[in-house]
């Protein structure tokens, strides 16, 4: 064993006893975030204009914020762009999150000089509880890519801009900087393809033992490889041993990916968003990401059926139960109050609280009535996939309320990698699997309301074109696993 595995491992020993530290004391970790932020932002505007000095406890806190989307925070936010300091949180931010809103146009997302170490040091206790549950350190020895936006930042009124992944890209530690792929110049490539095809040329002939970024890029990274070099990325890679991802779910990319790896590899799942990173994959044998309590964020939780209320119902963490649809709320050290980022999470435990994504506010399907929402197509998907044996790229639902001929139903649009061997009987297993997901989606069905739903194959690299079509090829982009509308769908029809 090398000196940097055998420091690794001390490091994940001591990390992993932090951990536990907060995570056996969630609810008093909890109050003493709250107590803190409120303490830190008392004299800023925000804090003035929502009498932050009166609160004393969480009651006086709902009763004083309000929830908050970007919209909600917009005035403030424009503020502190301006260069205004003291808005939010206290001083001027040391970046903004540069991000792309479907309603909201270009979003802002201040990041602190107190919130942007959290980012990093929960990226890096995702590693050391891996290495300290799995024993293996072995890839601090070799190469890690870390596929992401470009680091090249912009100035905002004397703030620094970019991409949150190209923000992080600045903080890669020390030690790691002789292990890291791919290099600068080709980080800052803009063009996605472009990136793709150097960091190929980079990477081919590396010792890759970590490969780190959102699974549809991944995939395209080791297809290009494969088209390279005929071999499977095993075979290219032998040390490879490591997979972290997040941003999307693993599952429906799981069977493509390990078949192009060539051997079953482990997975780390992450969970980081601008407005702070919120949970980590703690254990390779237990569902779920650990939420993270210690890092400067206050969690709120609005059933998600409920969350489209004028003044909706919220709880604390102390509040949740298992296996609920909450909408989640964020109070960060960067300003950030009563913010509804647009995730819905479930908990799978309560002991540590663990969570899945579970889908998006905005992405769900309820032209009539029966409020699908992602976690339920992806299972369905999976399901299917299995009994089936096939492989799918990617996929995206939609409704069709005005059918041509016939009656309405949810219209499925799937890129295969390996077609199932008859897509009719496909389809029906997935509409079966759809109505055990999801109970009323399953009433229309019976009741005449709906028909079966209609699938559309198309060819694998179909969900590249379209996001290239649009602009977002590539970095944290992600096509929408369902929408309530026909956009992307429409899209579709016109490129295939």
């Amino acid at each position: 064993m090398s000196i940097k595995q055998r420091i690794a491992k001390q490091w994940a020993k001591r990390m992993v006893k932090t951990t536990k530290q907060w995570a056996d004391n969630p609810v008093r970790t909890q109050n003493k975030v709250l107590r803190d932020l409120i303490k830190t932002a008392k004299n800023t505007a925000f804090g003035r204009d929502h009498d932050f000095e009166s609160i004393k406890n969480y009651d006086d806190f709902k009763y004083r914020v309000p929830i908050n989307d970007y919209e909600g925070l917009r005035p403030y936010v424009d503020r502190m762009v301006a260069g205004e300091p003291d808005v939010l949180w206290k001083g001027k931010p040391l970046y903004f999150s540069k991000t792309s809103g479907t309603t909201s146009g270009v979003k802002y997302i201040p990041i602190s000089k107190e919130s942007m170490p959290t980012h990093i040091k929960t990226a890096q206790n995702a590693l050391f509880h891996y290495i300290h549950n799995s024993g293996n350190a072995s890839f601090v020895d070799g190469k890690m890519i870390f596929l992401q936006g470009s680091p090249i930042l912009t100035k905002t009124n004397g703030i620094d801009t970019g991409r949150l992944s190209g923000i992080v890209a600045h903080y890669v530690p020390y030690y790691l900087q002789k292990n890291r792929m791919p290099s600068w110049q080709t980080n800052c490539i803009d063009d996605w393809e472009q990136k793709v095809d150097a960091i190929v040329a980079e990477t081919r002939n590396q010792d890759m033992r970590l490969i780190s970024g959102i699974p549809p890029w991944v995939k395209m990274y080791f297809e290009r490889l494969k088209d390279k070099s005929g071999k499977s990325i095993s075979k290219l890679f032998p040390n490879f041993s490591l997979f972290v991802y997040g941003g999307v779910n693993y599952e429906p990319y799981r069977n493509v990916l390990e078949e192009l790896m060539g051997k079953k590899v482990d997975s780390v799942e992450l969970y980081p968003a601008s407005e702070g990173f919120i949970a980590f994959q703690d254990q390779l044998d237990q569902k779920g990401m650990l939420l993270q309590l210690d890092s400067g964020i206050f969690y709120e939780f609005v059933e998600a059926d409920k969350a489209h209320e004028e003044n909706p119902p919220r709880i604390s963490l102390a509040g949740v139960k298992k296996g609920v649809n909450y909408a989640i709320i964020l109070n960060t050290t960067a300003g950030l109050w009563g913010y509804n980022i647009g995730d819905t999470v479930e908990f799978v435990s309560l002991k540590p609280y663990r969570v899945i994504v579970s889908g998006r506010i905005k992405h769900f399907i309820s032209a009539f009535g029966e409020h699908v929402i992602g976690k339920e197509v992806e299972q369905a998907m999976k399901n299917t996939v299995k009994k089936h044996r096939a492989h799918v790229s990617e996929f995206t639902v939609a409704p069709q309320v005005t059918p041509d001929k016939g009656l309405p139903h949810h219209e499925w649009w799937v890129a295969f990698d390996k077609p199932p061997k008859d897509l009719a009987t496909f389809a029906t297993t997935l509409d079966l699997e759809m109505r055990q997901q999801n109970t009323y989606y399953d009433d229309l069905i019976s009741g005449g309301v709906l028909r079966p739903l209609v699938l559309r194959a198309l060819p694998p690299e179909a969900f590249e074109q379209y996001m290239k079509s649009i602009g977002k090829l590539g970095g944290q982009n992600k096509t929408p696993r369902l929408t309530n509308d026909r956009k992307i769908a429409d899209s579709l029809s016109e490129l295939f």
